[in-house]
């Protein structure tokens, strides 16, 4: 299995409008990496920690997936009443068998290293794996181009976290990224928590 370090979001003030833009809502959980790989699951957070036996709900079903090697890039989250996710819950640690993955990206599949490949081919790839499977692990929904901004205004009113903007022409890389940009909104209780822990 090909082994890979998180791509990282650049703060931003504003989203960006243009038509080259994939647009995420931010869910307020943990970053995951998920690797499989045969019968065997990992799943490691940013800072390195194994949380495989954490999170049984996601293992159990990555192994009923038919592709047995894969490796996908996203959050682990709850998802509250509404359907977005409820950090306090997931922080407690007490719902673990509950906690689900939502994966915005996929970056090894059948063995083979997608990192090259656009984000737009890599989107193709994640619904394909996670295709009729909508529990434990489910691809996250991205908007295209000029609706960022009107986008990013629901998602307050809504009380979300923010946006994270993605450029849909460019491969994944391990650090921080120019082309992935995150804006928050100010108001939501995750802008204050750890300003440097960017997920």
């Amino acid at each position: 299995m090909t082994k890979f370090d998180f791509c990282l979001p650049t703060m931003g003030k504003a989203v960006p409008a243009g038509p080259d833009w994939f647009h995420e809502i931010k869910y307020d959980g943990y970053r995951l990496r998920h690797e499989r790989d045969g019968d065997r699951v990992r799943l490691i957070t940013k800072g390195g920690n194994d949380w495989t036996k954490r999170y049984p709900w996601i293992v159990e079903n990555a192994q009923k997936n038919r592709q047995k090697r894969f490796g996908i890039d996203g959050e682990a989250i709850i998802r509250g009443v509404e359907g977005y996710s409820d950090f306090n819950a997931l922080h407690s640690g007490k719902h673990n068998a509950e906690v689900e993955m939502l994966a915005f990206d996929i970056l090894v599949m059948d063995g083979d290293d997608l990192r090259d490949l656009p984000l737009s081919m890599r989107k193709v790839h994640l619904q394909r794996l996670l295709a009729r499977r909508p529990e434990g692990i489910f691809a996250s929904d991205y908007e295209q181009g000029e609706i960022g901004p009107d986008l990013f205004r629901k998602a307050c009113e809504f009380g979300l976290e923010g946006l994270v903007s993605k450029r849909s022409d460019r491969p994944y890389r391990s650090g921080r990224s120019p082309h992935w940009i995150k804006v928050k909104n100010r108001t939501h209780l995750a802008f204050n928590r750890v300003k440097d822990s960017f997920s």
